[in-house]
């Protein structure tokens, strides 16, 4: 490795050898299906006559489009720092209760932003929890959350675990050996960490960061809530009044994605990594003085994205459970929440496997080919998670409608499920690619020396080595999918309800202690998912 006085053990590259023409194929087909929503909003734009010249020319679309930018900057880079840093922590120290934080860390995902976008409103608003604590010691001006302030503290809570999943799986299956050979060198824990750890990360910390940054500029519900306009907000806004301007910014939106993953791919390309073996027993670092302060640190970050709109949630919840089930907006019907909880574990699982199984392949010749066509159907996969929800979802709406061959899937699970993976396919995407590029290509090559065909080799030895950053993959999928409302919306069996249009029904209603509840819900099923699915493979590897 190049300046840090370790024995450079041989660079992990692309292949120069011509990818399988078969592989290649699939994955044209896989990036052209993922590109359906995008060529919807094209083909709407060329229906509607939209004038594209004028709409890039205008100030109304530079303002949301710049604010919209800013706030991905701001929220992907401050994601970046806290994703990796806990990953670190939480995977390679002996900070106390490193178990528990394990857990809790990925928890605050599968919060809709709009739930945290209402939880610091009300947090903060006059009478609020916070004016009941700071009061005592003399505080009466309490700062103003609304704007870009609240709408970047929000998606940052609730955004970091892209990047902390494909993080701590990355760094639960590196070998300590570079880490002591630099610390024999007399290099401090900083130092190891910077010049060493963090080069064999890199491309997992940019994958999560990407996504940051796309699901940042995509989100409605935060930013519509506190008063900060975007283009995914004005996107919103104009689609019954004006839809042509609708179209047109939701193209812009598009472009913006395909210029960001361009980016990402450039830089990751660029990127050199050495290759290691993976190691069932990653280095823990002591703390030593530090255990006590960083421990501190960690429980108030986890504090303020967890416990603070658990405590909103739990009020209304408590106040429900105690009150009368006819008294008007406050009455809990508990029972009525299995089968949702159970529809949204469903999907979340199907969809987690599914999108793993599709992008897999895109992810290998990336991975392991230097062909710049696969690079492109992985921009088009990533690129469709930039589209907001419901642009998707109206997509495959039009086409089960007007389309003879798929009409027969409207309101049906598959269709439902087909949404969902073409909405999150770029989570598992660069996942999958990181988790290819752990698997050095002499593991493989010895076993095929050893006899072992294509299959043994690709069973036996390749996917258990990336078990842990497909499983971390899977796991955003699954989150993501479980919260996931304008596609459930649109496209799901009648009767098929999930714990996320339980809580949106329940608010639409007015009901906040049954939608309390099944927010509370939705946490507890996320988190025994993302135990079973990520956390528990994270310390099986």
């Amino acid at each position: 490795m190049r300046g840090s006085g370790i024995a450079d053990p041989g660079r992990l590259t692309a292949s120069k050898r011509r990818p399988p023409a078969a592989m290649l194929a699939l994955s044209v087909l896989i990036g052209v299906v993922f590109m359906g929503p995008f060529a919807y909003v094209v083909s709407r734009n060329l229906d509607l006559g939209t004038d594209l010249g004028s709409l890039l020319l205008s100030q109304s679309t530079w303002d949301p489009l710049r604010r919209s930018l800013l706030l991905g900057f701001a929220v992907s880079v401050a994601a970046a720092v806290i994703g990796t840093g806990l990953a670190w922590l939480t995977i390679r120290t002996d900070i106390r209760g490193r178990g528990v934080w394990r857990i809790l860390a990925p928890i605050p995902l599968v919060f809709p932003s709009f739930v945290g976008a209402t939880a610091l409103i009300a947090g903060f608003a006059t009478g609020g929890l916070v004016e009941d604590l700071v009061s005592p010691l003399g505080i009466s001006d309490l700062p103003d959350m609304k704007g870009f302030r609240g709408a970047w503290l929000v998606l940052t809570l609730f955004t970091y675990p892209y990047v902390y999943l494909p993080v701590a799986a990355r760094l639960a299956s590196l070998p300590p050996s570079l880490e002591e050979s630099a610390r024999l060198l007399g290099r401090k824990p900083p130092t190891v960490f910077v010049t060493v750890v963090l080069p064999q990360v890199w491309s997992a910390v940019l994958a999560g960061t990407m996504l940051v940054f796309l699901y940042t500029i995509s989100d409605f519900g935060a930013v519509s809530l506190l008063g900060y306009s975007t283009l995914a907000e004005q996107i919103y806004a104009d689609q019954l009044f004006d839809q042509a301007r609708s179209m047109g910014l939701a193209l812009i939106l598009g472009a913006t994605a395909l210029c960001v993953v361009t980016g990402e791919r450039a830089l990751e390309r660029r990127r050199a990594q050495v290759e290691v073996k993976r190691s069932h027993e990653p280095l823990i670092v002591p703390l030593k003085g530090w255990g006590i302060p960083v421990l501190v640190v960690v429980g108030a970050f986890l504090s303020n994205a967890l416990i603070g709109p658990v405590a909103v949630l739990g009020f209304w919840a408590w106040r429900g459970l105690t009150t009368d089930i006819d008294s008007v907006g406050l009455g809990v019907d508990v029972g009525g929440l299995w089968g949702p909880a159970l529809h949204t574990a469903e999907v979340g699982l199907i969809t987690a496997v599914a999108a793993i199984a599709v992008v897999l392949p895109i992810a290998w010749l990336t991975g392991r080919y230097r062909s710049r066509i696969a690079g492109a159907a992985n921009s088009m996969v990533v690129a469709g998670f930039a589209l907001p929800g419901v642009v998707i979802a109206l997509s495959l709406v039009f086409w089960a409608i007007d389309a003879p061959l798929i009409g027969r899937w409207y309101q049906t699970l598959p269709l439902l499920i087909v949404a969902y993976v073409l909405h999150f396919g770029a989570q598992a995407s660069r996942a999958a690619h990181v988790a290819v590029e752990t698997v050095a290509e002499s593991m493989s090559d010895a076993a095929a020396t050893l006899g072992a065909n294509r299959s043994r080799r690709l069973f036996t030895v390749e996917l258990p080595l990336m078990a842990p950053g497909l499983f971390a993959g899977a796991g955003l999928v699954m989150l993501s999918t479980m919260k996931e409302l304008p596609a459930t919306l649109l496209l799901a069996p009648i009767g098929f309800d999930t714990l996320a249009t339980e809580v949106w029904a329940a608010g639409e209603r007015g009901a906040l202690a049954q939608g309390a509840v099944a927010s509370l819900a939705l946490v507890a099923v996320s988190s025994v998912l993302t135990w079973a699915v990520v956390l528990r493979r994270l310390d099986a590897h």
